[in-house]
């Protein structure tokens, strides 16, 4: 029997109902105009979306009626020549302004889309919500010369660190090597000055505004590392604050806030560091000549590294580890005389020609930590680093440290190096030994540097918890030779502990404190046979 339409039918097998609700049907017009309407709403939606796409299509329809193919060809043309003009004369901006939306725009829509949802769910991003899967929605994509950044809004309940653990896997599965997530806007809102600077400083608080929803993911589209970098020009004046050292992946340099901190390099062998600490020797030659800076180095491996650029060094130890062990005390020295002159006037040091900054450079540290034999001389230079590590930055003198082994055992005091550089390394739990726990999770691989990435290492960005891939300075052996030539240390330049005897502010006295004359704690009894046994056995 045929069942009837639009009623409600239960039939039941043994103790199993099932209902069938009725089935409302609407007609075939009501549907074409439903489907209609919806489709002018996402039309109207995306025009008021891309005002600047409706509005170049808009003057192309309107200039091609008017004047036939003649008035499209011509602005098209017209426009290339003002790009390429503007390529010209000011990259950056042309790739802020003009390049980086168009290309941006492009690849969310013919690269990123098309692979989002199969790339989410097999990354392990997308969730399941009442039996419907959700997707972390792509919200833009901006690009320049060698990145591109995706802005992603995260589904509820998920955070910026399940994306830092799969940063690996969206690299690849949008056809890159190298990634990384970043909780916030990587860039930093531009400084703006003249007449505009109020109307624009809104509009860069909001789009710099706090979104705790978003994340960001920089997918390295050319990796911009790959070629060497050329050594930075020497200033005359080295700005402590910011010492351009390295290129980042956006081609923009990474520079070192070297003043009130100590530094620490860790990398495997032939992984670097040499670049890393040249570089910085580079950047400061400006300041060793005119005596506002003093190097310090200590060179276990026999002077292999450093002595071809010995001239640049007021203090110099390669061969005997009484002799670096002697070095390590006077900076102690002047570190003990720069607080007492300096304590109830300034907190942090400010390097003058008669105050100069003391960098005290050591390379292969574990030589002097670790592998020293004499117990008494380990001992000994442990000691001297520790005062350095933990009260010598605010007074000027400062401790650069590489080292291919940052195991606890090896360096006990590692916690104590602000800044960290972290070039290729042998384990991928040395990663976090150096930069910090659950920096490789947010994206610092640097156990899997590939067999070209001498000088390549990550760093910590200021106020950014993610890491930065960055290459440091190729510095030859011509560069050290000309460097040594052109910007050699003061001839007075060892002697700074000189300033230890000039006369500085004394501690003051203070008078001893009068104390109770207070008796041994004993019993009673046991102080009458004490008394009994010194005084011939009578009590007194």
């Amino acid at each position: 029997m045929r069942r009837p339409r639009g009623e409600v039918v239960m039939t039941t097998a043994g103790d199993l109902m099932v209902i069938r609700p009725r089935r409302l049907e609407l007609p075939v017009w009501l549907i074409a105009v439903g489907l209609v309407l919806r489709w002018l709403w996402r039309g109207l939606w995306w025009c008021l979306r891309h005002p600047l796409a409706v509005a170049l299509v808009v003057a192309g329809v309107s200039l091609y009626r008017e004047f036939g193919r003649s008035g499209v060809i011509v602005p098209v043309v017209l426009a290339a020549a003002v790009s390429a003009l503007w390529r010209w004369r000011h990259e950056s901006s042309w790739w802020t302004w003009c390049a980086g939306p168009i290309l941006g725009r492009f690849r969310q829509l013919f690269v990123y889309r098309r692979a989002w949802r199969e790339a989410m769910t097999l990354c392990g991003l997308a969730k399941v919500y009442d039996h419907r899967t959700v997707l972390p929605e792509l919200l833009r994509v901006r690009s320049d010369q060698a990145l591109d950044v995706l802005t992603i809004r995260m589904v509820r309940g998920q955070t910026p660190e399940e994306f830092q653990k799969a940063t690996a896997n969206l690299a690849y599965a949008f056809g890159r090597r190298h990634a990384r997530v970043y909780s916030e806007r990587p860039d930093e809102p531009p400084i703006r000055s003249g007449y505009w600077a109020l109307v624009l400083g809104a509009v860069d608080r909001l789009r710099f505004r706090d979104r705790p929803s978003v994340v960001y993911l920089v997918v390295v589209r050319t990796d911009a590392l790959r070629t060497l970098v050329d050594p930075f020009d020497v200033p005359s004046v080295p700005d402590f604050t910011a010492l351009p050292l390295a290129r980042r992946e956006d081609l923009r340099h990474w520079c070192l806030h070297l003043l009130a901190t100590h530094v620490l390099i860790g990398g495997a062998t032939r992984s670097g560091k040499g670049s890393v600490l040249w570089s910085l020797v580079r950047v400061l030659a400006g300041g060793i000549s005119s005596g506002l800076v003093r190097l310090w180095v200590i060179d276990p491996k026999g002077g292999m590294e450093f002595a071809m650029g010995r001239p640049l060094f007021a203090r110099f130890a390669c061969k005997s580890f009484e002799a670096m062990a002697d070095l390590l005390d006077e900076a102690v020295t002047v570190m003990r005389e720069r607080q007492t002159r300096l304590a109830g006037a300034v907190r942090v040091h400010t390097p003058t020609l008669d105050d100069p900054l003391v960098v005290v450079v050591i390379d292969e540290m574990a030589a002097l930590t670790a592998y020293l034999q004499d117990v008494d001389l380990r001992k000994r230079v442990a000691g001297s680093l520790g005062l350095l590590l933990s009260q010598g930055a605010g007074v000027g003198v400062l401790v650069v440290a590489a080292l291919q082994d940052p195991r606890k055992e090896v360096l006990p005091f590692r916690d104590l190096f602000p800044t960290r550089i972290a070039l290729g390394l042998t384990e991928a739990a040395q990663v976090d030994l150096v930069l910090g726990d659950g920096a490789r999770n947010r994206g610092a691989l640097a156990d899997q540097m590939p067999r070209w990435a001498k000088g390549v290492g990550y760093v910590i960005l200021d106020g950014i918890p993610e890491p930065a891939r960055v290459r440091f300075s190729y510095i030859s052996d011509d560069h050290i030779r000309e460097l040594a030539a052109e910007y050699p240390a003061p001839a007075d330049a060892a002697d700074i502990l000189a300033q230890v005897g000039r006369e500085t502010a004394t501690e003051p006295t203070r008078p001893p404190l009068p104390r109770q004359r207070r008796g041994p704690l004993l019993p009673d009894s046991l102080l009458n046979i004490l008394d009994r046994d010194t005084d011939g056995g009578e009590p007194r």
